[in-house]
């Protein structure tokens, strides 16, 4: 079984066409799992739908006991990327051991269609957790990373190798 928790961020963001506003309304995870033909047996479990920039440390601790208390040994944490490589660190920091858990998120959101990146770092997500050792990691644009060798270049747009 692989557990994913939803915390929000872009991935999960919505588009008020009228203002021009990204909001957030509802997770898109049961809509991807199901588009993507998903044959893994997965739990789905919203933690809160906000921005990663929002995050503060009781967010970051509810996030800790959720994958801590979790009874799966795999993890997929979908979550805003401005504060991805931080949450890894609390996380790895928290020592949990025996589990392998994997960040993902999205630069563009799943809602703007065929321009985001989510549907594909999902879809990474999920096979990296199914063969990487555990501990903690992020996967982005087709890599994985441990979370202490990964930076967000937000000029370029993209994760990449410390």
């Amino acid at each position: 079984m692989i557990q994913i928790f939803i915390t929000g961020g872009t991935f999960d963001k919505s588009y008020n066409y009228k203002n021009g506003e990204l909001f957030f309304e509802k997770t898109h995870l049961p809509e991807m799992l199901k588009r993507s033909r998903c044959r893994l047996k997965i739990s789905v479990e919203t933690l809160m739908m906000i921005d990663s920039l929002e995050m503060n440390s009781s967010h970051i601790n509810n996030i800790i006991s959720k994958c801590q208390e979790c009874l799966s040994n795999k993890i997929v944490i979908t979550h805003g990327t401005d504060r991805m490589v931080s949450t890894a660190k609390a996380l790895t920091k928290a020592k949990i051991n025996n589990k392998t858990i994997i960040l993902t998120g999205a630069m563009i959101p799943y809602e703007f269609g065929s321009s985001s990146d989510g549907f594909f770092n999902l879809g990474c997500a999920l096979s990296y957790v199914q063969t990487l050792q555990s501990g903690v990691y992020i996967t982005m644009q087709g890599q994985y990373f441990k979370w202490d060798k990964v930076i967000k270049n937000s000029k370029k747009g993209f994760f990449e190798k410390l």
